[in-house]
This record gives structure tokens, C-alpha cells and sequence, in this order.
């Protein structure tokens, strides 16, 4: 039997919103023996009845401002380390991605664009805006239409150009003649990546002037008739096109999908041919100045890529050219071997990670990677853990229940393979090194940290690290020892609506006070510089998380 998906996310709904239900024992399965639930076990992932605001704050806690926007709303705050307000930016469309505060001291944001007609995804968006200190929007861009989506994040180069993730529609024609399994391919086609770097040209618009398909880069074993055929394993510099997404859906009625989107679960734009349409899901990009190179996050892949930014767009389509002579190829891979034929599951290192940067050269660890992992799985845990568990009733595993999930996340610091400046140490058999993170934290009982979405980490200049936990909007900082020396979380809940009124981001109840990330500024940045910094009065309203009044025996609450 195939469980009931809608069934499974109402479930998160209920954990969610009630940590002290006496949740009836489960049968346990006469194949293998399952850990019993105990009402203390029980996570509330989304923390909506959990303490809010600042919990902690030691001598050791790095001075600074933290910058955040709550995901159910159009605003972004900046915020001291003692909790209090000194600045925000409110606009007109939602803001719940992210936002970066440039030197000049204007906010840089992705919103998400309220009709384009194809795409549908968390992370959606279409439009980049700038602001000024004041809040007078003065840029604004638009990618956005049938054929093509921005989403989820963006890099402001050192010229002033703007690194972007777009989708592209791929026809369900188009997938066939790469190879693709035509029994993986969505009725409503496929979005692979694109990586698009965009020359502004103030007040309104820009330019295109360099991008990276991934669609120009693949290999698959499926199809001996297509030219791109080949052997996986001997190209670990190219895309095969049949990778397994983590996130498959099974085929789903559209009154099940409608179901979903008056939950708020899903967008107003999913429909029953497009579930399983967003194949790679990336959700992060970052830039080098020194190597001019971009690297970012596939979700669905549990990889991250490094590319070449130097080459001319027509050598980004091809495999020469370049500083580093591979065209647009993949410079380096790493995460999940048993996508380019050199591993299996077992071997897998990232799962559903988020946020990928590079570690600013000069700071502890310059030079590295640092990603939040976000969905480990735990052989050794029983505890129910209710979006993993979300994610395994996709599969038609009888057998699978909330109580055989344990899952947790982690911050991760990768040390790069360098065999010389920008060169990767890639060998033509085996996986890619390391073998594992250089520094890691997770909680001491692991499952405390646990975010299965959104989420980011950044590395301070001290050496600590800047860690969101974003399906329930905390923020701490760690030291290199994993002590916590302040801790956040967001009292701040909107509730904003597309004008159809539909929710900006899928989520529902889960995520109504998540963060998809949060990064912390040095007092001295010139961005603060002339500006008069104190606390806002009035301080922003927190929101009060009330639980809904059960319905009395006669139907009246």
C-alpha cells in the first residue's frame, strides 16, 4: 500500500502544534522490532509554542548585527545581539528568501513575484530588489515568465554584477532526446538549472551578460541512441541526467493537490503534472574572487558543484576554455558518489543540504566549504521524526512509520582538495575527497538540531559560527568547542498573501515563524558607516502562538 501523503503531513501539523498529546502506542511490525513512542520523545519541529526572542547571551558572543527576514512576510530587520530591532525594509511583495546588506548600505533581496505561470517550488521568486537605507526601492528586476524562474538566492560580484539561480523548462520532448528516463519525467516537463549573471541597469532591468546551464553538461547510460551516451563513472565532470531526486513524488489526484494548497502546504501554482518537475533544486551560490569561480548547492542531488566563472557564455557550454580549461564543466563534485557512478547510498555524505559558502580567506578555515546538512538520517534513533517521515511516505514501503525515522542535521566545514591554486585533486577512479567534514556540529543529543528545510551557517571572523535553524527560526552562535554563546529565536509572524490568496512559500503551520537564513554583520561594516544605529521605537510586535481550543462534546469550542 501507497501511505497517504496529505495523511502524513497533516501528522506534521499536529506534532508540530502539540507536544504534550498522548499519541496512542503503535502496532509494531512482527519483521522488525520499533521503539515505542513516549510523549517526552516528541519534537516540535516548528517550535510554535517555544520561547521566543533573545535566550542567551555570554561575554564570548560575537558583537555585531544579525539580518533576517521572517518567511511569512514582507519585511527584513536588522537586529542587535541583545534582540532589538535597529532597522528594517518593508516592501510590497514577500521577502521570505533572503537578503544581503551592501556596503553602501542598501538591503539587496529576492521577492517573490506574484504571476508567473509555469514554476512551482519552495524558494520560488522572480524578482530581485534593492533599497536604499530609507526604504525607497531604487532597482528592480524581473525574471520571471513561462519559460524561466529566479530562485531561491544570489551573489553580488565584486563589479556589481549579480550572480542568480534560474529554472528552465524543459519539455517532456526535450528530456527524451537528453536521455532521460521518459518514466522519470514529469507531465508538465522538467526544470533543470541554470546559473545567470545579471548586469543592472538602475532603476529597472538588466542585462544577462554570462550564464551556465547544467543542461549543457550531461551524460547518461540510458539511451545508447542519444549522443551524449557514455560511461558515468569515467565523467565525473558532467551531469547524468537520470540522478534519482531525493524528492519524487508519487503520482497524486488533483483534488489531493488542492487539498494541499488551501493547507498552505503547497503554493497555488503546483498542479498534479508539475510535483516532480523541479529536478535539481538548487538553493544556494557563492563566488571566489580569487579562483573566479562559483560553486553551489543541488538539494536533490546532496551535492555541491563547483564551476569556472571565467569563461566566455559560449565556452560555459562547452568543455574548453577558461582559466582552468574545462569550459563549463565541473571543475569539482562532491557529496554523493553514487551520482557519477563511484559509490552508493552508504558512501553519501549530504542530505538535502542548504546554503553552501566559501569561508572568507583571512577567517578560521578560509578558503573551505561550510554547508548546513539537513536531513541525516540515524540508524541508531527511533525518535519520530515527522518531515523525514514525510519524505519516506513517498515510497510504497508498507512498512514505513513516523517511529522508524530518526533524523537530525549538522553544520559541516569541508576542506577543499587543492592540488594547486583552483585545481581540484580529482582522480580518474574513486570518490571525490575529503572523505568527510574537517568540523561539524551537531547538538549533543543530535536531535534538538534538527531543520529539514531552509537553514544556513556562516563563520565568523573569530572563528565562532553563525548557525539558523530554519523551519523554527532559531539563531545561535557556536564556538570552534560547539559552545552556545547566544541564542535567538524569531517572535515575528505576518501573514501575507499572493493576491489570490495564496501562501508566498509552502510550509503551512510548520514554518510560520522559519527563517530561511540569517547572517550576522561586523559593527565596523561600511554599510553602518554615518548611520545613526539605535534601537526602532515602538519595537516590533512579537506574535503569541495560541493553540486552538479543542471542540467540546456537544461541537461548540
Amino acid at each position: 500500500m501507497k501511505i497517504n501523503l496529505l495523511f502524513a503531513i497533516s501528522t506534521i501539523f499536529l506534532i508540530a502544534n502539540s507536544c504534550k498529546t498522548d499519541i496512542p502506542k503503535k502496532e509494531v511490525s512482527k519483521t522488525k522490532e520499533v521503539r515505542q513512542w513516549k510523549p517526552e520523545d516528541i519534537r516540535a519541529i516548528a517550535g510554535n509554542r517555544a520561547k521566543r526572542g533573545l535566550i542567551s547571551k555570554s561575554e564570548s558572543a560575537t558583537p555585531g548585527y544579525i539580518l533576517f527576514s521572517p518567511y511569512t512576510g514582507t519585511t527584513t530587520f536588522l537586529m542587535d545581539k541583545d534582540g532589538k530591532i535597529f532597522h528594517e525594509w518593508t516592501g510590497e511583495l514577500s521577502a521570505t528568501l533572503n537578503g544581503y546588506l551592501l556596503e553602501n548600505g542598501h538591503l539587496i533581496r529576492m521577492e517573490r513575484d506574484v504571476d508567473f505561470p509555469t514554476f512551482a517550488a519552495g524558494g520560488a521568486a522572480g524578482r530581485l530588489r534593492e533599497y536604499d537605507w530609507d526604504g525607497n526601492m531604487v532597482w528592480d528586476f524581473e525574471y520571471a515568465n513561462e519559460k524561466e524562474l529566479m530562485h531561491h538566492d544570489l551573489e553580488v560580484l565584486p563589479n556589481g554584477n549579480i550572480l542568480a539561480i534560474s529554472y528552465e523548462l524543459k519539455t517532456p520532448e526535450e528530456a527524451v532526446a537528453a536521455g532521460k528516463d521518459p518514466n522519470t519525467i514529469a507531465k508538465a516537463g522538467i526544470w533543470p538549472d541554470k546559473i545567470i549573471e545579471i548586469k543592472p541597469t538602475r532603476p529597472f532591468g538588466g542585462e544577462i551578460v554570462w550564464e551556465w546551464h547544467m543542461w549543457d553538461h550531461l551524460i547518461q547510460d540510458f539511451d545508447a541512441s542519444k549522443p551524449n551516451y557514455g560511461a558515468v563513472s569515467e565523467h565525473p565532470e558532467r551531469i547524468n541526467v537520470n540522478i534519482k531526486n531525493d524528492l519524487d513524488f508519487p503520482p497524486m489526484p488533483p483534488e489531493q493537490v488542492e487539498g494541499m494548497k488551501q493547507a498552505g502546504i503547497f503554493t497555488s501554482n503546483f498542479t498534479s503534472d508539475n510535483l516532480a518537475s523541479d529536478i535539481m533544486h538548487v538553493n544556494a551560490v557563492a563566488y571566489n574572487p580569487e579562483l573566479d569561480q562559483i560553486s553551489f548547492s543541488i538539494k536533490h542531488f546532496g551535492e555541491v558543484f563547483i564551476i569556472d566563472h571565467s569563461t566566455t557564455p559560449e565556452e560555459a557550454k562547452g568543455s574548453v576554455g577558461g582559466k582552468w580549461s574545462h569550459g563549463g564543466d565541473l571543475l569539482y563534485r562532491w557529496g554523493n558518489p553514487a551520482n557519477y557512478g563511484r559509490g552508493t547510498e552508504a558512501d553519501r555524505k549530504l542530505f538535502n543540504q542548504h546554503d553552501l559558502k566559501w569561508i572568507p580567506d583571512g577567517y578560521p578555515g578560509g578558503n573551505n566549504f561550510i554547508v548546513f546538512n539537513n536531513d541525516i538520517a540515524d540508524p541508531n534513533n527511533k525518535m519520530p521524526s515527522p518531515l523525514g517521515a514525510m519524505m519516506a511516505t513517498r515510497s510504497a514501503d508498507p512498512e514505513v512509520s513516523i517511529a522508524d525515522i530518526g533524523n537530525y542535521s549538522a553544520v559541516f566545514e569541508i576542506a577543499l582538495p587543492m592540488k594547486g591554486f583552483g585545481v581540484y585533486d580529482i582522480s580518474e577512479v574513486g570518490r571525490m575527497k575529503p572523505s568527510g567534514p574537517i568540523w561539524e556540529y551537531t547538538s549533543p543529543d543530535k536531535y534538538s538540531f534538527y531543520s529539514p528545510i531552509m537553514s544556513c551557517a556562516q563563520r565568523l571572523k573569530n572563528g565562532n559560527t553563525l548557525i539558523t535553524q530554519g523551519i523554527n527560526g532559531r539563531i545561535f552562535e557556536v564556538t570552534p568547542e560547539k559552545e552556545i554563546v547566544w541564542e535567538y529565536w524569531n517572535p515575528y509572524k505576518f501573514d501575507y498573501k499572493l493576491p489570490d490568496g495564496g501562501v508566498a512559500q509552502p510550509g503551512g503551520s510548520i514554518t510560520q515563524f522559519g527563517l530561511f537564513r540569517a547572517s550576522q554583520y561586523d559593527a565596523d561594516y561600511a554599510a553602518f558607516t554615518g548611520k545613526e544605529l539605535k534601537p526602532i521605537k515602538p519595537q516590533p510586535k512579537p506574535f503569541i502562538f495560541k493553540m486552538p481550543l479543542p471542540p467540546s462534546q456537544d461541537g461548540v469550542h
